[in-house]
């Protein structure tokens, strides 16, 4: 049975409620399934892991969809990097039709289908404020905040962290950035370059998406620059007619991953050219030894650096200060700007929600063991979505957190595990 439709709950017993009361108004409802914590990619891929098992779950979404990070946060014309056969998630592919890299809204269907085909129905509307273990009853309590701001704690014995690693905006600290008149947007409120036609925008940040944003300014008769201050690797999306990437997992498995590296350095150089002459530093570190130590992903180049040779998108070292039309960089110039957009990234929010700091870093949000075992922690805590390797990571995870909790639940007293009371509250 689907717990998010007919959840299975039931008031928590009265054996709790010296050790977990916090308020008289408080509704507490006791859930004998696992509670996935988000609605995205990740999410969507362990509940359908756990039912595939036979073990249904609860899925919490603070947004009104699924994958609201896919469906509000990101620009048109974006498209998966990966081919598809490296982004889809367990046990169903991407239709045949789809191209080899998926747009956006081809990949938003896929989840949607993959959502009704498990029969996956979260519920909407509602934000995890806290979650604590409590070691006296050895279960989770996870409070829950609705729409109109009622609270309802939820008790639980496994708790699955998949709000994963973008689940907040990072908005940097720019001296004078209050100075300054234009408008300064981050890129998961960016859609277009239609608005900035004719602009010269200034775009901080040379990741994936600041590379791809400038691409598409450009292909608005914007007049973008970039801000470049720390080095990056930048590589061809293919090589060979192959994937970069998927050449390079092909690779690592004969030979090691500094051989790689260097391949895919020469290779860069033969089809990209010295993308130092363009004002780009690649880093000590090979692309995916750098990946490996610090999870740094590299650029995957989609026709920017053609754009920045043409002298279309210009190249700007770190920025000092904003002022009020103007942006002062580092090496003392100074050029007048229409706009800003900051393609600074995102972080995890778990240390805001969850009150638990031996598996999860209150630094960074992200679980401290290295991958491929930041996956499970103590007293039924798991974390997906969370290992800097994008969906296969995910991927992986689901299928591990699924395994280990279907054979607790088949451990359970049968009276615990078939014990369930439909609750209709969920939905007012």
């Amino acid at each position: 049975m689907d717990y998010s439709r007919e959840i299975g709950a039931k008031t928590v017993h009265d054996h709790f409620e010296p050790k977990m009361a916090t308020s008289s108004s408080l509704k507490r409802e006791w859930v004998p399934v696992p509670i996935i914590v988000g609605a995205g990619p990740s999410g969507l891929a362990t509940a359908a892991c756990l039912k595939e098992r036979g073990v249904p779950g609860l899925i919490l979404e603070r947004a009104d969809c699924i994958a609201s990070l896919w469906r509000h946060k990101t620009y048109d014309r974006l498209r998966l990097h990966l081919p598809k056969r490296y982004c889809e998630l367990p046990l169903m592919p991407f239709p045949s039709n789809f191209p080899n890299y998926p747009t956006k809204q081809q990949f938003i269907s896929y989840l949607e289908s993959y959502a009704t085909r498990f029969g996956l129905d979260p519920v909407f509307n509602r934000t995890v404020v806290g979650a604590e273990f409590d070691g006296e009853s050895g279960l989770w309590r996870v409070r829950v905040s609705g729409l109109k701001m009622e609270e309802t704690e939820y008790v639980c014995q496994w708790l699955v962290v998949a709000t994963g690693e973008n689940a907040e905006e990072v908005l940097p600290r720019i001296e004078g950035i209050s100075e300054f008149i234009g408008p300064i947007v981050h890129t998961s409120n960016y859609k277009s370059g239609e608005g900035f036609r004719g602009k010269k925008v200034l775009v901080v940040g040379c990741g994936n998406s600041g590379m791809e944003v400038c691409l598409d300014l450009c292909n608005y008769d914007a007049q973008p620059s970039i801000v470049v201050r720390d080095s990056v690797h930048v590589l061809p999306q293919e090589i060979f007619g192959r994937s970069t990437f998927g050449l390079s997992m092909w690779l690592l498995k004969w030979f090691p991953m500094r051989v790689v590296d260097h391949f895919l350095l020469l290779m860069s150089r033969l089809m990209l050219g010295n993308i130092a002459r363009l004002g780009l530093t690649r880093p000590k570190l090979g692309p995916l030894e750098l990946k490996s130590l610090t999870g740094k992903t590299p650029v995957l180049d989609v026709g920017t650096l053609d754009k920045i040779r043409r002298g279309s998108i210009k190249v700007c070292k770190g920025i000092k200060r904003l002022k009020r039309q103007s942006v002062e960089f580092v090496d003392g110039r100074v050029e007048n700007f229409d706009a800003i957009i900051l393609a600074t990234g995102y972080k995890s929010n778990v240390p805001t929600w969850l009150k638990e700091d031996k598996f999860f870093s209150e630094k960074d949000g992200f679980p401290r063991k290295p991958y491929p075992f930041g996956w499970k922690g103590e007293n039924g805590l798991y974390a997906v979505g969370f290992t800097k390797r994008g969906l296969l990571g995910t991927s992986l995870d689901a299928r591990r957190i699924a395994q280990d909790i279907e054979q607790q639940w088949k451990d359970r007293p049968s009276n615990l595990r078939h014990h369930i009371i439909e609750i209709k509250a969920f939905r007012d």
